[in-house]
């Protein structure tokens, strides 16, 4: 579990989206649930953004900030330049009083301390010993370069960032306190613990709860307005937009190009290409529009109103400040390292990578499609990831495309029932070579074709109505002449009905020609039995006949017997 962001179980459908939007590919996908890779992550959080199911989760440090005021800690809050547009707000004093509401001992705004960078920017550049220069203002571009693009990394200035520098400034003033930066970047978090300069991060959804949770509204508090004050302008204040930190130089340092660029794409565009380019200082920021559209801004598609409401923050601030840019030299140390950062993924051989691109059907560079579709830009680099177990090797949508169909042609194709699938419409949508000989239909071209031109659809006309199933019994096929067993299902999810049929002819026949024997039998059967009722009947009137003139005979012999014996008396 990644100390500062992961995603929660939730209805994922393996749309690789957020593998998509991940401009380093730090997400692996186990069990069918997206997981940081936290040694890869530089904590843009841009897949939180483009998760569908907004399955992010930000490890919030509210509750630890809560125990923090709640002690005798002096807690100062330092927060960044963009609250202007996600609270909606034209006066940091109306924050400041919300923020003493929470229990804060004060707050300062972070422009404060990138107002310090920028004049530490200046300095550098007035050296003229960098080639190009990159501004160290983004934590995220900043880890972005350590880990994945060494060559950039000698571009990039020796500067702490305006976060960072605020705190060692408040830090110096109050060195007993405790500091909470607010804003709306999950990449400082990281950045806090690495510095060991701030207490705490708090993202503006974090704030945002804080305040409803105490019932405190930014609209009911009075606005306090800025009086015109001595000293110049925070031009600082424009960082969080883009150009925003060249727009903080009171004059742009000679000899040098000067671009703003924003966004995964056109900064890895950038860093891809910084050796080539000479003498070019790049103000860069991972977020499309830099701050003010960061993963956790309270501000939802709306960064030109946002980059407007910066802008006009500041034209503001140049009208009610007075005085001359300070030129004072600074008496803190805003110098910073930023060591080359390995992650501890493997590099893959050219051999591993055509192994790995073989198991799903890639046999020659014509075979890598380069789709996208699984997450990530080529073939090659979805091999990679399946070489360092980031990736299953089956998330391939051609390749599993491919092999499904050819799998269920093969099964439908195969199967030993006829097999038709009809849309609502009864239009045949598909069927095997066993349907076509059990519906007798001769045509080979009949997908798209009313099924009633082949035969009668009556039962799926039935199943449809019913919106289920419909099962027929020894049906007759005339144009076939074959008997079936049919069974029709509706599927609802595709609006179709499948039907499955099963050849029962010759069970049929053959019921038939049981049945045949049997009635043959019972017919012989009963001719033997009523000719055998004739010949008893007769052997029975030739005995009775039979035995009456033997009755007669005997009655006579007794008879003379009997008078036999009178005379002999």
């Amino acid at each position: 579990m990644s100390q500062y962001l992961e995603f929660r179980n939730a209805r994922c459908k393996d749309c690789y989206k957020c593998l998509r939007e991940c401009p380093v590919k730090a997400i692996d996908f186990n069990g069918h649930q997206a997981q940081i890779i936290e040694d890869r992550c530089i904590l843009c959080g841009h897949c939180t953004l483009a998760c569908p199911q907004n399955a992010k989760i930000v490890h919030s440090e509210l509750d630890e900030v809560k125990r923090l005021l709640e002690s005798n800690e002096t807690v100062i809050a330092s927060v960044a330049p963009s609250f202007i547009s996600s609270f909606g707000l034209n006066d940091f004093a109306v924050m400041k009083l919300a923020l003493a509401k929470l229990g804060f001992h004060d707050a300062e705004e972070t422009s404060v301390g990138a107002q310090a960078v920028t004049k530490e920017y200046a300095r550098l550049l007035k050296t003229g010993e960098f080639t190009n220069f990159i501004t160290s203002a983004c934590p995220a571009a900043c880890r972005m370069i350590q880990e994945y693009y060494p060559k950039a990394l000698k571009f990039l200035a020796p500067v702490d960032s305006p976060m960072v520098a605020h705190a060692k400034m408040l830090k110096k003033q109050h060195p007993e306190a405790k500091i909470v930066f607010i804003g709306p970047c999950i990449a400082k978090k990281r950045e806090a613990v690495e510095s060991e300069m701030i207490d705490n991060v708090l993202t503006f959804e974090d704030v945002t709860q804080f305040f409803e949770e105490r019932h405190i509204h930014l609209d009911e508090i009075t606005s306090v307005s800025l009086d015109r004050k001595n000293g110049a302008p925070n031009l600082a204040k424009e960082y969080p937009i883009p150009q925003g930190i060249i727009n903080s130089f009171p004059v742009l340092p000679e000899g040098y190009e000067y671009i703003a660029v924003d966004g995964p794409k056109k900064c890895l565009e950038a860093l891809k290409n910084i050796e080539h380019l000479d003498h070019v200082v790049m103000e860069i920021n991972l977020c499309v529009d830099a701050c003010v559209n960061g993963p956790c801004s309270l501000v939802k598609d709306g960064s030109t109103k946002a980059t407007a409401d910066i802008r006009k923050y500041v034209s503001k601030e140049k009208r009610t400040m007075t005085g001359k840019h300070d030129e004072t030299s600074l008496d803190i140390n805003l110098t910073t390292n930023h060591p080359r950062l390995r992650s501890h993924s493997l590099a893959a051989s050219e051999r591993d990578i055509e192994a790995i691109l073989r198991k799903t059907g890639k046999m020659k560079p014509e075979d890598e499609l380069n789709c996208g579709s699984c997450g990530y830009a080529t073939c090659r680099e979805k091999a990679w990831a399946v070489y360092n177990g980031y990736a299953d090797i089956e998330i391939c949508l051609p390749y599993m495309r491919e092999r499904a169909e050819s799998l269920s042609f093969e099964i439908i194709q195969n199967s030993p029932e006829g097999i038709i699938v009809l849309d609502s419409d009864l239009v045949i949508q598909d069927i095997n070579n066993k349907g076509r000989e059990l519906l007798g239909i001769v045509d080979e071209n009949i997908k798209g074709r009313p099924a009633v031109d082949f035969f009668s659809p009556i039962e799926f006309m039935n199943a449809y109505n019913k919106k289920g199933r419909v099962d027929c019994k020894q049906l007759f096929l005339p144009q076939s002449g074959k008997y079936l067993d049919m069974s029709i299902n509706y599927l609802s999810g595709q609006n179709v009905l499948f039907g499955i049929m099963k050849d029962v002819t010759d069970r049929v026949n053959y019921e038939e020609q049981i049945n045949k024997v049997k009635m043959e039998t019972y017919e012989t059967t009963d001719g033997v039995i009523k000719k055998q009722m004739r010949v008893a009947q007769e052997i029975a009137s030739l005995l009775g006949e039979t035995t009456a003139e033997t009755k007669v005979a005997l009655l006579k012999l007794k008879k003379a017997l009997a008078n036999d014996n009178i005379q002999n008396d």
